[in-house]
């Protein structure tokens, strides 16, 4: 499911603030069918000569009481840092019912100044499961008849995840 519901913010330049999906950043790109281009992608697993990318997802936008909880800008190198430590075999993760997420003190926050990492990377049960709604209405409207089984079945278990451990 993870790159092929992704979504990120528009700005005012395409009409205001709206959370658009637009998996693998490819959505204007796209010249057949999209589950047939998802199945494309997910067909690389099939074959385990392949160095795959690994695929992280980061909410550079959290807020706390209205403000951004992670500073951003040359600040974002530190949660690059863990990425290119976790992708060399680190072991600096913990399991969640959404993924791997950091394990506590092994993003670098010297000299960062206050910032709320649990907050961070605190998991609201209600924003997953209207994730998951909205993933799976997303699919529904995009590829309703096309969609890959494998990508069906992950979503189920992610909401399974989500509902039962969250």
């Amino acid at each position: 499911v993870c790159a092929s519901d992704l979504s990120s913010g528009i700005n005012a330049e395409y009409g205001g603030k709206v959370i658009m999906h637009d998996p693998f950043a490819m959505r204007p790109f796209f010249g057949y069918n999209f589950g047939e281009y998802i199945s494309h992608w997910l067909s690389f697993g099939d074959k385990p000569s392949l160095n795959l990318p690994q695929i992280f997802h980061v909410n550079w936008f959290k807020k706390q009481d209205g403000k951004f909880i992670w500073p951003g800008f040359g600040e974002n190198s530190r949660v690059l840092e863990w990425i290119f430590d976790r992708t060399n075999g680190a072991d600096n993760s913990v399991s969640s019912p959404v993924g791997l997420l950091p394990k506590e003190g092994t993003i670098n926050t010297s000299d960062l100044g206050s910032v709320d990492m649990k907050e961070l990377f605190r998991l609201d049960k209600g924003e997953w499961v209207a994730e998951c709604d909205a993933i799976e209405k997303y699919f529904a409207e995009q590829i309703p008849r096309d969609t890959p089984a494998r990508v069906s079945e992950q979503l189920r278990e992610l909401r399974t995840r989500v509902e039962k451990d969250l």
